[in-house]
């Protein structure tokens, strides 16, 4: 009796998170994953925990040229993808009374930009899968203007485009394309924020909802309804009050910019 190959999934922000968490619920069904971050000791652990499943392949993703070489690196290693999952993000806030250009490049950057790379990446290898399928993270700010969202807020806006085109110029090929729009889960990069979060569910419950809805590979898992009702109130607060409530998010150091 002949048993199907494990299905192959490429994840990235597989480090910490929902990332993290997703990883496992996958690697539970004994999937094979290839895992991208920029940290890679968690990835490493990750690995060793599901020996023989694990395909470790750290890095920055806003480098083309390194996703150019993670992409060989799975066509050298495996040949092909079935699912890929661009889970991989960031989020800063802008203060429109210092309004940093530099913010908003670097989010765009991070969640539409290094996205763009994976997909090139990606496709040639879903071609050769098996019932491929594209994921990408977006988030409820696509649905509703947010104050102090001018980085994150066109970033997932565009990334939920290039998703929905990607839909239909890949659908005459078979593969599938799902957009997730999770709330606040509890996460590394959330615990750094300097408002109270509505709403948010621990990193775990989150990738077992989001797992459970993927295989049934609806066009769209949200889970942002009870989430945005909960912020528009926010959105319709004077400015005074949305500044009091959020303050910027610290970064350690400056984003990179172009090299010209």
């Amino acid at each position: 009796m002949s048993f199907p190959p494990p299905r192959r999934y490429w994840l990235t922000g597989a480090g910490s998170g929902i990332g993290a968490a997703l990883a496992e619920e996958i690697l539970k069904t004994g999937a094979h994953v290839a895992v991208s971050s920029r940290p890679a000791a968690a990835l490493r652990v990750l690995s060793q925990r599901y020996p023989g499943q694990v395909l470790v392949l750290p890095g920055d993703l806003t480098n083309s040229q390194r996703v150019r070489e993670i992409g060989e690196q799975i066509a050298q290693d495996w040949g092909s993808l079935d699912t890929v999952i661009l889970n991989a993000g960031t989020c800063e806030y802008v203060d429109v009374q210092q309004f940093d250009s530099s913010i908003v490049e670097h989010v765009v950057r991070t969640n539409l930009l290094a996205s763009a790379y994976c997909i090139e990446a990606a496709i040639p290898l879903l071609r050769k899968g098996i019932a491929p399928h594209m994921v990408g993270i977006a988030s409820p700010v696509t649905y509703l203007p947010l104050p102090r969202a001018e980085a994150y807020g066109p970033s997932k806006v565009g990334l939920r485009y290039l998703f929905e085109s990607l839909r239909m110029d890949l659908a005459p090929e078979c593969i599938e394309v799902t957009m997730i729009s999770p709330g606040f889960g509890q996460t590394p990069l959330t615990a750094k924020n300097d408002f109270p979060i509505p709403l948010s569910w621990p990193v775990g419950k989150v990738a077992r909802q989001l797992f459970a809805k993927l295989k049934s590979r609806p066009l769209e898992i949200a889970f942002a309804g009870l989430f945005m009702a909960a912020l528009w109130p926010l959105a319709k607060m004077p400015n005074a009050v949305q500044l009091a409530i959020g303050k910027r998010m610290v970064r350690s150091s400056p984003p990179i910019r172009d090299l010209l």
